[in-house]
């Protein structure tokens, strides 16, 4: 398997159309100095590349395995390399300095995490779900539950999950069964947890000291639906007032699930309270779990969009070795220099450029509304931080939904470019796939997120959100028009994608009704996400002219980047017109079938 190499040059051009440097002007960020931003990519990439990558296909390979007391044995070396990320302070980059954080912008985090999925995605899945854990509670906690639970979370000694769905519920929330009791009898304000949750991530483990599980879970008064859903915070072992660790909690994994692929995380069936109830403490106000459970969704959906760039990114590094190396035909322009590498052949250089544009258009995008989190956060002035909210809650289902479906595309695409050795497991090339594939499915469907930015992000505002992202859009346009002509050139089909973005939004205000927005839900995302990923390589293509100009970096460097962005134009931009056909085709064709027919 080819190594795996952080790409620091395309993720500093990202940090910084991101908006890092104005982040770092904010009193909030000041200690997020160029120099320190650079030593912490790069000490990040050493050790993706050093500590993390190597354990991946050996990872996939063993794979997790459950002991009869319910602890789960996770891959050799998954425990050590844990000790190394938490002895380096790798969890706390982004978080409050007053519980151990180190206080960098959340984009930095974002984009060490990327490094993370990137070397190794099973392994990294332990971090990036405590993340979460600590997003809820530094929002939901109480003052107690902050003090005893986000220093240990924060330094990575302890580890978080989240426990939403049930065997009988899915993704329906309202369906949920497990339920908390008050236990007065333990002392105040704690419960008792009783029920079972399905798929979930590293629930159980022996990389940390405890793990804190967030539980979705029913009061006994709960009204039915959703609005009757808890968030209690449910840790493996009993913590003391004190901060130690007391005895064995009532919750345990029972079963391994089997799966297609990151088998270095084990996926498990947790049971809570077969021997009486699992104790807690509720998150934030009974009934109000909803709002809770979706700051760490927000918070996983970003990442999970981060997790196909990652495995895009070390699936395009994997078939691009590949391409340089393989010897096989000849150089169709000019058929007597003899046998050459693949890459010269034009359908090997589409694919490799179709991967390469994609995971650049994805990270860009990523990189963009983990920004507009920290704006929202940090920004002084609260018109700032309100256009800020506005545009992550607008973004975040097309970074999850689009990046996950590029990270799936772009592996399958590394084993085309394989060709038979790809379909076999050891070039590596195959794991990729399987581990991208998850993606699409956890954190909510893609079709869920689909369904979520239309029906809650576009027409619950009749569409304002969207039309003032496209001021900002059609601004870089005018850029691009007015540029020389090799950027001028790109303008036609980038406006054509603006208009075509517009054109469905339009459409989608005057077609309100559930059935017609769910059937355009999944073309109108993926029109979005391929609209503002080529907003994302414009800007790119501008910052990069510009850079060339004043003789500001790696000129071979910034000439490929100004390539891929024209492939960009030429070649993915025009799938906008394609998806806008499907978005205003109507529910007619869609629902014709009787459900027999099937």
């Amino acid at each position: 398997m080819t190594p795996y190499a952080a790409p620091l040059d395309d993720m500093r051009l990202a940090l910084d159309l991101a908006g890092l440097p104005d982040l770092a002007a904010l009193p909030r960020f000041a200690d997020a100095t160029p120099d320190l931003i650079a030593a912490v990519l790069e000490e990040a990439g050493k050790f993706g590349a050093g500590v993390l990558a190597p354990l991946n296909a050996p990872g996939d390979h063993e794979g997790c395995r459950l002991d009869p007391d319910g602890t789960v044995r996770v891959p050799e070396g998954a425990v050590e390399a844990y000790a190394q990320f938490v002895e380096a302070g790798w969890t706390s980059l982004p978080f409050d300095p007053d519980y151990g954080g180190q206080g960098l912008p959340g984009v930095v985090g974002v984009a060490v995490t990327e490094i993370w999925q990137a070397a190794n995605m099973a392994w990294a899945l332990c971090p990036l779900l405590t993340t979460g854990t600590i997003e809820a509670l530094s929002v939901h906690g109480t003052d107690e539950q902050k003090a005893l639970y986000l220093p240990k979370l924060i330094s990575g000694e302890w580890a978080g999950t989240m426990n939403l769905t049930e065997s009988q519920a899915g993704s329906d929330l309202a369906a949920l069964h497990c339920k908390a009791e008050p236990a007065p009898d333990l002392g105040e304000g704690l419960y008792r947890i009783t029920g079972q949750k399905v798929f979930i991530t590293h629930g159980d483990h022996e990389m940390a000291a405890n793990i804190c599980h967030m539980v979705l879970a029913r009061l006994p008064d709960a009204p039915p639906g959703v609005k009757g859903i808890s968030l209690f915070l449910v840790p493996k072992l009993l913590v003391e007032p004190d901060g130690t660790l007391g005895a064995r909690n009532d919750v345990k994994a029972v079963s391994l699930e089997h799966k297609l692929g990151i088998h270095g995380s084990p996926t498990c069936l947790m049971a809570y309270g077969d021997e009486g109830g699992a104790i807690g403490t509720l998150v934030g106000a009974p009934h109000q779990g909803l709002a809770c459970m979706f700051t760490m969704m927000n918070n996983a959906r970003l990442n999970v969009g981060l997790q196909g760039v990652g495995i895009a990114e070390r699936a395009y590094q994997q078939a691009a070795a590949f391409a340089r190396d393989r010897i096989q035909g000849v150089d169709v322009a000019n058929p007597k220099a003899g046998r050459v590498a693949i890459v010269r052949h034009p359908d090997i250089r589409r694919m490799l450029m179709t991967m390469r544009a994609k995971t650049e258009a994805a990270r860009a995008l990523t990189y963009y509304a983990a920004a507009q989190m920290d704006v929202a956060k940090a920004d002084p002035d609260p018109a700032q931080q309100a256009k800020a909210r506005r545009r992550q809650d607008l973004l975040v289902p097309v970074v999850k939904a689009w990046g996950s479906e590029i990270g799936f595309e772009v592996a399958d695409l590394g084993i085309q470019i394989h060709g038979g050795t790809g379909y076999i497991e050891e070039t590596g090339a195959a794991q990729h796939m399987r581990d991208a594939r998850i993606a699409r499915i956890y954190e909510g469907t893609n079709g869920i997120q689909a369904m979520d930015l239309v029906g809650r992000k576009v027409l619950r505002d009749q569409g304002a959100a969207v039309r003032e992202l496209l001021e900002d859009m059609r601004a870089t346009h005018a850029a691009l028009v007015d540029a020389p002509v090799g950027l001028a050139a790109m303008a036609p089909h980038y406006g054509t994608a603006l208009d075509d973005l517009e054109a469905a939004t339009d459409w989608l205000l005057a077609h309100d009704g559930p059935v017609e927005a769910q059937a355009a839900a999944t073309p109108y995302t993926l029109l979005f996400g391929v609209a503002t990923g080529g907003w994302q390589m414009m800007r790119a293509a501008l910052e990069v002219r510009r850079r060339l100009d004043a003789g500001d970096g790696n000129p071979a460097v910034l000439q490929a980047k100004l390539a891929t962005a024209h492939f960009y134009a030429d070649a993915l931009m025009p799938a906008t017109g394609a998806h806008r056909l499907a978005v205003t085709a109507g529910s007619d064709s869609l629902m014709a079938m009787a459900d027999d027919w099937f």
